[in-house]
């Protein structure tokens, strides 16, 4: 097991829009700490993703949800983890794309995430919370933008703890490998519940997608490495 605690990239430009989220994320949390637990669960139910509910009429309550989820979690772990991975990798692709199209692209990351664990799952009636699929797309445009950079994370094993930095390829890689890898047993096993792990691989992917469209210089530059190989 490891723990990414930070990188070796500089900051190109004060990364506004990560701060935001991370504020109004946090804020969102500790009022829900402060809800019954019927009201919580309605909490959940009012501003998560119901796939279920596509089909069934609401489609318009749904696409609000797309947004309001991305703002939700349940509980400190879950929040704790998705901005710290916000933290760590979301400021370099905010100064690669600037404040706006990092914003926009956020959004179509964590909107797309939803869209395809709707695909995926679509009689669920468990809702869809969390930034993950939004931060999952900063993952993947990090991978492509940034694989030489080092991360530097903690490893845990039994009676061993140890701090080192590894290329951003080789951890993005392997933690993209688990996301797939969970997804494609939880599919073959019919489970339903727990982690939304189609909706990390599609907001991963959409990242990827959107750091060639919105950067030119990184899509030529895949391109040509492209072309040295065949």
């Amino acid at each position: 097991m490891f723990i990414p605690i930070g990188d070796s990239n500089i900051r190109l430009r004060k990364p506004y829009i990560t701060y935001g989220i991370i504020i109004a994320n946090f804020a969102v949390y500790f009022y829900q700490l402060g809800l019954p637990h019927n009201e919580l669960r309605q909490w959940f139910f009012t501003l998560g993703v119901v796939p279920s509910r596509v089909f069934s009429g609401e489609l318009i309550f749904t696409i609000k949800t797309l947004f309001t989820s991305l703002f939700v979690h349940g509980s400190f772990a879950h929040i704790a983890g998705n901005m710290l991975y916000l933290w760590i990798f979301g400021d370099n692709i905010e100064g690669t794309l600037g404040h706006f199209k990092y914003a926009v692209f956020y959004l179509c990351c964590g909107i797309f995430a939803s869209l395809v664990q709707i695909f995926i799952n679509p009689l669920s009636d468990l809702p869809i919370i969390g930034a993950s699929g939004a931060i999952s797309g900063i993952l993947g445009s990090y991978l492509v933008k940034y694989p030489r950079a080092k991360v530097h994370v903690i490893i845990f094993l039994i009676f061993f703890i140890q701090k080192i930095s590894i290329p951003a390829v080789y951890v993005l890689g392997f933690w993209f490998l688990i996301q797939l890898t969970n997804g494609l047993g939880a599919l073959s096993f019919q489970q339903e519940g727990g982690v939304a792990w189609f909706a990390h691989i599609g907001g991963f992917l959409m990242g990827i997608f959107l750091l060639l469209m919105f950067d030119p210089y990184e899509r030529k530059r895949l391109w040509r490495e492209m072309n040295r190989y065949q």
